[in-house]
C-alpha cells in the first residue's frame, strides 16, 4: 500500500458482545496521521477514545476495516506479531502510571527489554541517558512509592521512550497530577515530538488538547470533527 500516511484508519468499526447484544464503541471512523504529528483526541466519557487508542496502539483490532501502520497492514496480525510491533515501535503512557512497585525507577524504564537479548549493559546506559533526558538522574534507584506523581509520570515516559519508539500514545497523562506538574509533562510531551516523535494525546480535558496541533472529536463512537487546531480554538476555549 503506497500512502505517505504513517497511520491510516479506513471504515473501521468496533463492537462487543454482551450475551446476544452487540454493543458499539466506534463506527466508520476514517483517520489518517502523518508521521511526526501531535494529534489529541478529545471527547466525553464513553465516546470511544480509548477503544480508538487501544486500536491505534494494536492492543486490540478492529471488527471491520483496515488499519495501517508505517505502511504495513495490521488488521490481520496474530497476537504475536501485534506484540512484537508494539514493543518495538509503540509507546505507551497511562493516566495510571503502570510502574511495579517493587523495582526501582531505573529498574522499571528497563522492563521493555526484559525478553530481549540485549546486553544490559547497553540497556542501562541507555536507561542513564533516559533518565537525564526526564530529569530523573537522581530518583532512578528509588522505589514509585518514594517519588512524586510528576517523577512517576516521567518516570513512564522514560519508559516509553527506552525503545526508540515510531509512536508515543498517551492516554490522559495528566488525569492523577496538579495543573503546575501537568503542564511540566505536556511540554515534555511537545518536546518529544518537535524532536520529530509522532504523538496521540487522549484526553477530555480541552485545555490538555490545546497541547496537539491537530484535533479529533469522538461521541458515541462518531468522528465528530477532523481539524487544525486554529479551527478549534472557540470548542477548546
Amino acid at each position: 500500500m503506497e500512502t505517505d500516511h504513517f497511520i491510516e484508519l479506513r471504515e473501521v468499526d468496533k463492537f462487543f458482545l454482551k450475551g446476544s447484544s452487540r454493543i458499539g464503541a466506534l463506527s466508520n471512523i476514517n483517520i489518517e496521521v502523518k508521521a511526526q504529528e501531535f494529534l489529541g483526541v478529545i471527547g466525553p466519557s464513553g465516546s470511544g477514545k480509548s477503544t480508538l487508542l487501544n486500536i491505534i496502539g494494536c492492543l486490540d483490532q478492529p471488527s471491520r476495516g483496515s488499519y495501517h501502520f508505517a505502511g504495513k497492514d495490521v488488521s490481520g496480525l496474530n497476537d504475536d506479531e501485534l506484540s512484537r510491533l508494539r514493543s518495538n515501535h509503540i509507546g505507551f503512557i497511562f493516566q495510571t502510571f503502570n510502574l511495579i512497585p517493587r523495582y526501582t525507577i531505573q529498574q522499571n524504564i528497563m522492563m521493555p527489554f526484559l525478553y530481549r537479548e540485549t546486553l544490559r549493559e547497553n540497556v542501562m546506559e541507555k536507561a542513564k541517558n533516559i533518565l537525564a533526558q526526564v530529569g530523573l538522574t537522581d530518583r532512578r534507584h528509588h522505589s514509585p512509592s518514594e517519588v512524586s506523581g510528576g517523577e512517576l509520570q516521567r518516570a513512564a515516559i522514560a519508559r516509553a521512550l527506552i525503545i526508540d519508539p515510531l509512536l508515543i500514545l498517551a492516554d490522559e497523562p495528566t488525569g492523577n497530577l496538579d495543573s503546575q506538574t501537568g503542564r511540566e509533562i505536556l511540554d515534555l510531551l511537545k518536546g518529544l515530538n518537535e524532536q520529530g516523535t509522532t504523538v496521540i494525546l487522549v484526553t477530555h480535558d480541552v485545555k490538555v488538547a490545546a497541547y496537539a496541533r491537530r484535533i479529533i472529536k469522538l461521541n458515541d463512537g462518531c468522528l465528530v470533527y477532523d481539524r487544525g487546531l486554529h479551527e478549534v480554538v472557540d470548542d477548546l476555549s
